[in-house]
């Protein structure tokens, strides 16, 4: 059993000076690489001077978190991967449960640990709380935390299989990454874990988040919350994970939906002023039509590979009970 941490670095020397050190401290038996995505600041010089032991992936070019992940984990021979961020803040013995867990769990390919906020570390933090989840028209949303709701860890989750798990820390094994085709290159960053846990779950494979585990999460490190490029790849991509996992009428009638749905958001953005954040929804709409007409997704499921299609995750409209029901807590909903 051979464990490879990988922390994904573009331009985060100050992550790096921060996070790494409690990292080493705590990831024993892994394996700790730092892949380098075209990083144009002090990181590398950092790096070879300070942490000469650890062993770096150079890549030319930012391919995101994709690409800059499919490109270094190709180099390496282990039978676990972490996808690591760099502004993760491990907690003690993070590492252990996650491995234990896989390997009395062998149908799940996937886990991660329970994130907290490191700002706030008594609560949730926004990209992955307790394990994700999305309603009938592919919101994601997660256990601890739904849109800006973000719940305080009184330890009301437990370990559970869930739908996807946060690629802020994720743990996979290599060889059913690399089975399903690994993360989606085109996605460049926002939602691709959320695809290869999708395509995990049509592969007959589970994903979990264990409770044992919890590592902080400093969030937003590489693109702001309202960032308008940020806002076109969410969009973009939520499109794009739809038409790749969602088969037959569904997939018709579920991306018409959300399309109205985004629409909804774009008059809401224009009430507000917001307009650089319209024109990243009209991009990100027609960067869809673009990829439906003439990008292969060259990193779906091979159709010999699938054994369940159109997963349930949970079954109504999370934005129907979160702004109208009121429904706040992942406790409050009913699957």
């Amino acid at each position: 059993m051979s464990v490879a941490i990988v922390i994904l670095n573009f331009n985060g020397k100050h992550f790096l000076e921060k996070f790494l050190p409690l990292v080493i401290a705590t990831s024993p038996p892994g394996t700790i690489y730092v892949a380098d995505n075209g990083s144009t600041d002090d990181s590398l010089n950092y790096l070879k001077n300070q942490f000469p032991e650890i062993p770096i992936l150079i890549g030319e070019g930012n391919l995101g978190y994709a690409g800059g992940y499919n490109r270094a984990l190709k180099s390496l021979d282990t039978d676990y991967y972490v996808l690591m961020n760099s502004d993760i803040e491990p907690n003690k013995n993070w590492l252990n449960p996650l491995v234990d867990y896989m390997e009395r769990n062998p149908q799940v390919a996937a886990v991660q640990p329970f994130i907290l906020d490191y700002q706030n570390p008594e609560q949730f933090e926004y990209a992955g709380g307790a394990g994700g989840y999305w309603d009938n028209l592919g919101f994601p949303f997660c256990r601890g935390r739904i849109f800006d709701s973000i719940e305080k860890n009184d330890e009301q989750y437990a370990t559970s299989i869930v739908n996807w798990a946060t690629g802020a820390c994720l743990l996979v094994r290599s060889e059913t990454y690399w089975k399903v085709g690994g993360l989606d290159d085109y996605f460049f960053a926002h939602m691709e874990e959320i695809d290869l846990c999708w395509r995990f779950q049509r592969a007959g494979y589970q994903v979990a988040a264990v409770a044992e585990s919890t590592v902080k999460h400093v969030g937003g490190g590489t693109l702001a919350k309202e960032n308008p490029y940020k806002t076109y790849l969410n969009f973009r991509n939520n499109l794009i994970l739809l038409y790749k996992n969602l088969s037959g009428w569904k997939k018709c009638f579920i991306i018409l939906m959300r399309m109205a749905a985004d629409g909804l958001a774009g008059v809401k953005y224009l009430f507000s002023g917001d307009f650089a954040l319209i024109w990243a929804i009209l991009k990100a709409h027609f960067a869809f039509y673009f990829y439906m007409l003439f990008q292969h997704p060259k990193q779906n499921l091979a159709p010999e590979l699938v054994k369940v299609e159109n997963i349930v995750s949970y079954p109504k409209s999370i934005i129907w009970g979160y702004f109208v029901q009121k429904k706040k807590k992942f406790t409050d909903l009913k699957f």
